[in-house]
């Protein structure tokens, strides 16, 4: 007994000696749990509308007031058109918008049903559909309110509208971020894995001392899988398109083009994950901790980014997945062209460029 209970404490010992052992054992489930409990929520906060105000009365502006005072709405922009909805929508500078119908407050006095017109970038449509319920209880209670203080019966019509996605249909959200979970997956896990394998068996110093160039090598590793990844871009693309008639509504050629800079990107990102990582299993480990969770997570793919706290969303911008997500949907779903994916397009190139000089440095290095 006396032989088992040391042999216990000795186990105890080498946990608590190995640092890596302690973070899977209490850091992991503390981070868990922490961003599970932020991120998972149906709760909509601070969300950006804009306003279209035929009327400007007093009773418009007493619901503009009450729409953005209580929380979950936050003024983009004010618009004087119709025409200009399209353009918010498609430089994401609103995802709901809000029209008030001429000579509203005139119409109310008389006992008629003015209408107030919700429009909704429904390219996301859990979130349109949240979004649209708020404005509609505002002003349902906004109704009730004024019944109960006039005493008589009024009605306050909410005319809803879908924009991009009239049916709602989840698979339009769900193609382009399952598109960039599989091309962050299999370009960057999957490389870090190999190239890590390869040096865990001795191979890397074989192909040291052949004729190719370090650069060469490194490119050799990179190619099928970039090629692989690319397959599997336009297989995802073909399947969303032909079995759940998800829309190409944008240039085909941008999109590939979108693809192919985000397959490089984390092709480096792999590559650097493998200069890192001593073993397979490390690699693995990285790449599940560093590259599947927060592609699900923090990337706008399943969860809201603007439901989240400010120290995430921060986190959020960091991500490449995100901006690869905003492009795919809106060149599939709003037909936009490059002139208002430069910002996107251009934190994507500056990453790639970022992790290119990195990974190879640090790539170069090991090898040498």
């Amino acid at each position: 007994m006396k032989a088992f209970k040391g042999f216990v404490i000795k186990e105890f010992y080498h946990i608590f000696r190995d640092s890596r052992s302690l973070l899977i054992l209490f850091g992991i489930p503390i981070a868990q749990v922490i961003l599970f409990g932020y991120i998972i929520t149906t709760e909509i906060s601070d969300a950006n509308i804009a306003i279209l105000d035929h009327s400007k009365d007093a009773v418009t502006r007493e619901i503009i007031q009450k729409t953005l005072s209580s929380g979950f709405f936050k003024l983009a922009a004010t618009i004087e058109r119709e025409s200009e909805i399209d353009a918010i929508f498609r430089k994401g500078i609103a995802k709901e918008v809000l029209i008030f119908e001429p000579d509203f407050e005139e119409k109310l006095n008389k006992g008629e049903s003015p209408s107030i017109q919700i429009i909704a970038d429904a390219s996301d449509a859990n979130t349109a559909n949240l979004l649209v319920s708020y404005a509609s209880a505002i002003i349902q209670n906004y109704n009730r309110e004024q019944m109960q203080s006039r005493g008589v019966p009024m009605q306050i019509e909410a005319r809803i509208r879908m924009y991009y996605n009239p049916e709602l249909k989840g698979v339009y959200f769900f193609v382009p971020g399952i598109m960039a979970v599989i091309l962050m997956l299999i370009s960057a896990m999957m490389t870090s894995v190999s190239i890590a394998r390869e040096k865990e068996m001795g191979n890397m110093e074989i192909l040291l001392v052949s004729p190719l160039k370090p650069i060469q090598i490194i490119i050799g590793k990179l190619m099928p899988y970039f090629l692989l990844s690319f397959i599997n871009a336009v297989s995802v693309l073909s399947l969303g398109y032909i079995v759940f008639g998800v829309p190409v509504n944008g240039s085909i050629v941008l999109l590939l083009a979108e693809s192919m800079l985000f397959i490089t990107l984390a092709l480096s990102l792999g590559l650097l994950i493998s200069s890192i990582a001593e073993s397979q299993q490390v690699a693995m480990f990285i790449s599940m901790l560093g590259l599947m969770l927060p592609t699900i997570l923090l990337s706008g793919f399943i969860y809201p980014i603007e439901n989240m706290p400010m120290w995430l969303q921060y986190i959020c911008h960091i991500m490449p997945p995100k901006y690869f997500i905003i492009i795919v949907k809106d060149i599939m779903l709003k037909g936009v062209g490059l002139e208002y994916l430069w910002p996107e397009t251009l934190i994507l190139t500056g990453m790639t460029l970022f992790l290119i000089v990195v990974a190879s440095k640090k790539f170069k290095t090991r090898l040498a």
